[in-house]
C-alpha cells in the first residue's frame, strides 16, 4: 500500500496537493505512515504559558466568579454602612463615596483587561482545539474510507472466487453428466 499524500486528496478529498492545507497534507501524510494525528493539546498549550498568563487566567478565573461577586456585593455594603451610618460625621469617606468610586474604577481599570487578556488566549485555544479536532475527525473520515475501500476489495476478490468456484462446479457436474451419460448405455 505504497500511495501518496497526491494520490489520497485525489481520491478522498477530490483536491490536488496544491489545494490542500497545511493541516490536512499532515492529515494525508499520518494516514499514510500509519501514525496518529491526535495529542494532549492542553498539555502543548500549558507548556507555552508565561507565569503571567497564569496569573492572569487565575484573576479572570477569580473575577468572574459568583464568589467574587458575592463578596465584593458584601464589600460595598459594608463601606456604605460604615461610612454612611456608623461613623457619621467622622466617617473617611462620606456620601456620595468618592474614594470607593475612584478604588472601584481602579479595579475595573485593572480587571478588564486583565480578563481580556484571559478571553483572548481562550480564544486561541479553542481554535488550536477547532483545528486539533479537525485534524482527528478528518483521520478519523480517511481511515474509515481507508477500510471501506478494503471491505470492496475484500467482497470483489470473493466474487471472483465465487465465480471460480461455481465455473468449476458447473465443469465437474458437466463432467459427472458426461460420464454417467458414457456410462448408461452400456448396460
Amino acid at each position: 500500500m505504497n500511495k501518496t499524500v497526491a494520490e489520497l486528496a485525489g481520491r478522498w478529498l477530490r483536491r490536488t496537493p496544491e489545494h490542500l492545507s497545511e493541516l490536512e497534507h499532515k492529515v494525508l501524510q499520518s494516514a499514510i505512515e500509519r501514525k496518529p494525528v491526535s495529542r494532549d493539546v492542553n498539555e502543548s498549550i500549558s507548556h507555552c504559558e508565561s507565569r503571567g498568563d497564569r496569573l492572569a487566567d487565575g484573576l479572570a478565573r477569580v473575577g468572574g466568579s459568583w464568589s467574587f461577586i458575592l463578596a465584593f456585593l458584601a464589600f460595598l455594603v459594608l463601606w456604605t454602612l460604615l461610612n454612611a451610618w456608623l461613623l457619621g460625621r467622622d466617617a473617611f469617606d462620606p456620601y456620595p463615596f468618592i474614594f470607593l468610586n475612584l478604588v472601584l474604577s481602579m479595579l475595573a481599570a485593572i480587571q478588564a483587561p486583565i480578563i481580556m487578556m484571559s478571553q483572548n488566549r481562550q480564544a486561541q485555544r479553542d481554535r488550536v482545539d477547532a483545528a486539533h479536532d479537525y485534524a482527528v475527525n478528518l483521520k478519523a473520515e480517511i481511515e474509515i474510507m481507508a477500510l471501506h475501500e478494503k471491505l470492496d476489495e475484500i467482497r470483489f476478490q470473493e466474487i471472483i472466487l465465487l465465480r471460480e468456484q461455481v465455473s468449476d462446479l458447473t465443469a465437474q457436474i458437466k463432467r459427472i453428466a458426461d460420464a454417467s451419460a458414457v456410462q448408461s448405455p452400456a448396460r
